[in-house]
């Protein structure tokens, strides 16, 4: 369908903007690719709705409610057929103590399949 994302860039766009305007009322902070992946991309979220009304105990400090959200964007990714792992990974600073990075880990089929299509250009 005209409407469907089947590429890597317009599907990570989509989750940065529109899917988590949808989900948090507001885009992600920050896209990035990995520079020694060419399968990761990064996506930021400085201050996780979902982490927000949550208290993790001292003794649980690397539990990240968020893994919750890196679950829905894998289910987004599959469904697009842009297979991926994801994980949610504390990346406070001293600015933003509760920022989230979720790691995105493509395929490497799916990264293979993207390369031939830049090339068909």
């Amino acid at each position: 369908s005209p409407g469907q994302v089947n590429r890597l860039l317009p599907l990570l766009q989509f989750i940065h903007g529109p899917l988590w305007r949808s989900l948090f009322g507001r885009t992600a902070d920050a896209i990035e690719h990995s520079s020694t992946a060419a399968n990761e991309y990064m996506i930021s979220d400085n201050e996780p709705l979902v982490n927000q009304y949550i208290s993790v105990p001292k003794e649980m400090n690397q539990l990240n409610c968020a893994a919750y959200v890196a679950g829905i964007i894998e289910g987004v990714c599959d469904g697009c057929g842009l297979t991926a792992g994801v994980s949610a990974h504390n990346g406070g600073t001293e600015m933003w103590p509760g920022k989230t990075v979720f790691l995105i880990r493509f395929d490497e089929g799916v990264v293979e399949r993207e390369g031939l299509l830049e090339g068909k250009k």
